[in-house]
């Protein structure tokens, strides 16, 4: 399966880029194929071309895995696109409920759509 991690690119601390390539390596060993944005998005270019690059990947994974950070306006941008494609959403991280509308609740509930067990 093509798996596409949703996570904080810029200003990421070495813990949490070690927090993600240890979840990548555990979904590799498993079999997945797995694009993680620090590592396999081309960094250098445009925010244009950036964008680009994880929204081809978006759209040729079967699923996204996101570690939410309601700070990261890449991560915002990649759920759009998650969403629009359609694709299933698992939470890398658990999300804590709020009141009313948030982006933690609308993707609790795009979690709880797509894996109904």
């Amino acid at each position: 399966m093509r798996i596409f991690i949703i996570c904080t690119v810029r200003g990421a601390s070495d813990e949490y880029k070690q927090k993600l390539e240890d979840y990548v390596a555990k979904l590799e060993g498993e079999g997945h194929e797995v694009h993680l944005p620090h590592r396999d998005t081309k960094q250098d270019g445009t925010g244009w071309e950036i964008c680009a690059q994880n929204g081809k990947a978006i759209a040729m994974a079967h699923e996204v895995h996101i570690f939410y950070n309601p700070d990261s306006q890449g991560t915002h941008f990649d759920m759009g696109m998650a969403f629009a494609y359609g694709r299933k959403l698992v939470l890398a991280e658990p999300l804590e409920p709020t009141e009313g509308k948030s982006f933690k609740n609308m993707l609790r509930e795009w979690h709880a759509i797509y894996n109904k067990d």
